[in-house]
């Protein structure tokens, strides 16, 4: 099904109207390759919606974004722990890996949250995020001109979308290059956490130590890069530990990359469906900052969020019981009709594009704007550099069988 404008009919032939869990119809392999359809009848018919395993699934704009900033949902990690305990799942992958990550800015609630975060805003600002563009073009056109050189075909993921984002990261973090299959190779084993949660956890424990490592060296020969920073902000900050020092870095290094890769892929995808939209960013490559937001509303890489409810909340109408989970579905409030006009049009010019694709409020994703950048300078290089590119003939498009996160197996195009 093309991410395309869906009707009544539509939905009706999808199956929707014979599905009775709404949430269950989530993980159909209809709902993988589209699952827009079905967050416009969930908002339709119970925006606010309890699912047969007991957690709430929440798809309206106005009531996602006031619950992102809405401090009685809870990002705790001993919270969350406990909430899916409660639901019998198996936390034994889950546990593991947050025990070794320690309590970092993206499982913490405020006090805690606030400190950690302001470390990193004062590393992490916006104009060390700008200075990387010349390098990130550099890097793009490496990558474009290896599989240009590979021949008339490529995996759009395997060639750029997903190399580049680790590449941005090293570079900013001043991680050696020579480290960088090393780095990836890490990388991959995380991703297979639920698979195999020994080596998983083995990769954790080896990229920990060479974090620490290049720690030790940045403290003893600062560089004008990322580590060097948090840890001249470490030394202004005393409350901050030498192991909270090492999970902000590991997180801010492997958040960059996935947000990144589903970006690009599902980007260009979008444009490559619907040509007018291609053609007027060629004609008009100023257009590539707007593109790049509606893009990221029109398919978005982190579908959902969760949260825990520390207390009792009302929203929309229903109560949320403490020690419940919430799914915030960002990728619903996108396409909501009373937030955007013609929410299911990709319209790179659309005016007052507030998104919640990297959240709101105190958890805003603090990589967004890496993210946005690295997106705008790959897309619009693309379509400059590329323009008869376009969806291989015997293209079989999947996605990843994560109803939280949306991003291609593979793209395959030709030029």
């Amino acid at each position: 099904m093309n991410l395309t404008e869906t009707t009544d009919e539509a939905r009706d032939n999808a199956g929707l109207a014979r599905s009775d869990d709404l949430a269950a119809a989530l993980l159909t392999p209809e709902a993988r390759r589209d699952p827009y359809p079905y967050y416009a009848r969930m908002r339709r018919e119970d925006p606010v919606h309890r699912s047969a395993q007991g957690i709430w699934y929440l798809t309206r704009y106005a009531d996602v974004e006031a619950a992102l900033s809405d401090l009685r949902l809870s990002n705790d990690r001993d919270r969350m722990t406990r909430a899916y305990s409660a639901l019998g799942g198996d936390l034994k992958a889950f546990s593991r890996l947050t025990d070794r990550l320690g309590r970092v800015m993206s499982n913490t609630d405020p006090p805690d949250h606030a400190r950690l975060r302001r470390l990193a805003n004062r590393a992490f600002t916006a104009r060390r995020v700008e200075a990387l563009r010349d390098g990130i073009q550099r890097i793009v056109d490496r990558l474009i001109d290896e599989a240009v050189a590979a021949g008339p075909a490529m995996d759009l993921i395997e060639a750029v979308a997903s190399p580049l984002p680790l590449s941005v990261v090293c570079e900013l973090f001043g991680i050696p290059p020579e480290d960088l299959p090393q780095v990836k190779t890490w990388f991959h084993r995380f991703g297979r956490l639920s698979e195999d949660i020994d080596k998983s956890e083995e990769a954790i424990e080896q990229y920990e130590e060479y974090l620490a490592r290049l720690v030790r060296r940045r403290r003893a020969d600062p560089g004008d890069d990322l580590i060097s920073a948090l840890v001249a902000t470490q030394a202004q900050d005393d409350r901050l530990t030498d192991s909270e020092l090492l999970s902000t870095c590991f997180v801010l290094i492997t958040a960059g990359d996935e947000t990144t890769t589903h970006l690009v892929g599902n980007g260009m995808l979008a444009l490559l469906r619907h040509p007018d939209q291609l053609a007027r960013l060629r004609e008009d490559p100023m257009l590539i900052r707007t593109a790049v937001d509606e893009l990221a509303r029109y398919d978005t890489p982190t579908q959902a969020i969760v949260r825990v409810a520390a207390e009792d909340v009302e929203i929309g109408g229903r109560t949320l019981r403490e020690g419940e989970l919430a799914y915030l579905f960002l990728a619903a409030t996108n396409r909501d009709p009373e937030r955007f006009e013609h929410p299911d049009r990709l319209d790179l010019t659309r005016p007052g594009n507030r998104h919640l694709s990297f959240g709101n409020g105190p958890h805003f994703c603090l990589g967004g704007p890496l993210a946005k950048l690295q997106t705008e300078v790959a897309v619009g290089t693309l379509v400059r550099r590329l323009p008869h590119l376009r969806l291989a003939d015997a293209a079989v498009l999947d996605w990843r069988p994560n109803p939280l996160q949306r991003r291609l197996t593979a793209l395959p195009l030709t030029y």
